[in-house]
């Protein structure tokens, strides 16, 4: 058996073989699955390489690095130029658009799969919206929150009328299947108008002070738009954020209400979720 010990030290002993490092790919008990490595020349050698994912047939790099790529610019306030960094940090030499690609592609299958994964939220739910500019022009991101912070849905739409709340509310509906408890909004007339449409027999709570789960549940958005230099269309911004929510669910470990060692264990399922998800583990 060859373990992740035994080959760092093997690559290490190379010496001036190696240009840049490399990474070492293991599963939990620490036995090797793939190995990358950067020659002087450039060429790349992969060894002992995972069963690809069939999502994956075709792409020359294995299926870690690519899930590992995604996994960094979907779950970081990173741009695409910095995941190519530190990427090439590790002598994997991708460019940035190729990332873009990556994420294109693979974060919207794993979001999907997270989706449907996922379990069924709290009966709260707390709707929000927030001013996006796009190209100049104002947009709102309309987004709902259960009552652990967990993301539902968003949609980003030109208005913030009665006609935009009930396009929420139905989008959420036929997501979740199911109609809340409560709905907790603040006190935008809007949101009363759709909710006697499309959820009459539902309890509405309209408060500023009560809703700061929906309105701090804006923040990530906001932190991910430094790096990414605002949102360039509303279209990019909805496929964005529909894959970059259910990741940061996952990830959603509420730190302040586990102890240590729970949170290292919730940690690590999500960890292993994600490796589920994705076809493959996170480069080690």
């Amino acid at each position: 058996m060859v373990t992740i010990a035994s080959m760092n030290s093997h690559i290490a002993q190379l010496g001036p073989c190696i240009q840049s490092g490399g990474w070492v790919f293991g599963s939990p008990d620490g036995t090797v699955k793939s190995a990358v490595v950067r020659w002087p020349e450039g060429r790349y050698t992969f060894d002992m390489t995972t069963p690809r994912d069939p999502r994956y047939a075709g792409y020359r790099f294995p299926a870690e690095v690519i899930a590992t790529a995604v996994w960094l610019y979907f779950r970081f306030p990173l741009s695409l130029r910095m995941v190519e960094e530190m990427l090439a940090a590790r002598g994997i030499v991708v460019s940035h658009e190729t990332v873009r690609q990556w994420g294109l592609k693979f974060g919207r299958e794993i979001a999907d799969r997270l989706r449907r994964r996922a379990p069924r939220r709290g009966d709260t739910w707390h709707l929000d919206e927030v001013v996006l500019t796009i190209a100049g022009k104002k947009h709102y991101l309309w987004r709902a929150v259960d009552r652990d912070g967990y993301v539902l849905d968003v949609l980003v739409q030109s208005r913030r009328d009665a006609k935009a709340a009930k396009r929420l509310l139905r989008k959420l509906l036929k997501k979740q299947g199911w109609a809340p408890r409560v709905v907790v909004t603040d006190k935008l007339k809007s949101y009363a108008a759709a909710k006697r449409d499309v959820m009459p027999g539902v309890e509405h709570r309209q408060h500023k002070g009560i809703n700061n789960r929906a309105e701090n549940s804006h923040q990530p958005t906001r932190r991910r738009e430094r790096p990414m230099k605002r949102f360039k269309s509303p279209r990019q911004a909805q496929r964005f954020l529909s894959i970059h929510d259910p990741i940061a669910n996952l990830f959603h470990l509420r730190r302040d209400h586990r102890s240590a060692s729970n949170y290292r264990a919730a940690r690590a399922q999500a960890f292993a979720s994600w490796a589920e998800v994705a076809g493959a583990p996170l480069a080690a």
